[in-house]
């Protein structure tokens, strides 16, 4: 039985054995691939992972997700190393939700009275129905957070959270479809966590940006089990057709 390497990302460990079992003909094109917790099993990883792997090779056109009916073996090459597949969803947003609640604690004893105004600003538009505006102002929300604590590592740290969204195909697939889910709940979920910066309590701003985190989590594994590579496998059949033409 394949094993994940120890280094590296663990969901490209996945695709990696996936794609030499499919490479060796134990998944033979047209196959089916074993269950999500058969995987996670075999694995030794969550959930999240093994959606992450599933989405990356669908994304490459090796397999395709069937709704009702699983994951399919579609093709047999090699991931293209063009297309460099980067950070997914759920790392990005782990990652965020174990560095962001502790940056939201040192924020509630470190943040003054314009910096709580202007999170209420960012609040405020975060409610506009222009969706890029909203995305905007929930990236200024959590980064002027980061800056309360003046720490500029931190500051840092947050900023590349949110450019790594924009910058990683694998992750912008799943967040675009996850960010239309839960508007009422994100704007509450905000709210709480300024509430608690407001009253300056370290473990209530600690716990409100983890549970909304942890929310944005589940939000992902709802839209993965749904539509999340829907768009993914539009552009590999789009893919797989010009590679046919061509070889025409």
């Amino acid at each position: 039985m394949r094993k994940t390497e120890s280094g590296g990302k663990l969901y490209r460990g996945i695709v990696d054995a996936i794609m030499a079992d499919v490479a060796d003909g134990i998944y033979p094109v047209g196959t089916r691939l074993p269950a999500e917790r058969d995987l996670t099993e075999r694995f030794g990883v969550s959930r999240p992972t093994v959606r992450e792997a599933m989405i990356a090779l669908e994304m490459q056109g090796i397999v395709e997700a069937r709704k009702g009916s699983g994951v399919f073996v579609l093709a047999t090459g090699a991931v293209d190393a063009s297309r460099e597949l980067d950070i997914g969803a759920f790392e990005i947003t782990e990652a965020r939700r174990l560095l962001e609640g502790e940056v939201a604690a040192v924020a509630a004893t470190e943040i003054d009275t314009a910096q709580l105004a202007e999170l209420r600003s960012l609040l405020a538009q975060m409610e506009q129905s222009d969706v890029s505006a909203a995305e905007d102002a929930d990236r200024r929300f959590h980064i002027a957070i980061a800056e309360a604590t003046g720490n500029a590592v931190i500051i840092a740290a947050v900023t590349d959270f949110w450019d790594m969204r924009f910058r990683s195909p694998l992750a912008r697939e799943v967040l675009v479809k996850a960010g239309s889910l839960g508007t009422e709940s994100r704007m509450a979920e905000h709210g709480r966590i300024l509430a608690a910066l407001e009253v300056r309590s370290p473990v209530d701003a600690r716990n409100a940006m983890r549970d909304h985190l942890s929310r944005v989590i589940d939000h992902l594994l709802d839209v993965t089990e749904t539509e999340a590579v829907e768009r993914a496998r539009a552009e590999a059949t789009q893919r797989r057709h010009a590679l046919a033409r061509r070889a025409v």
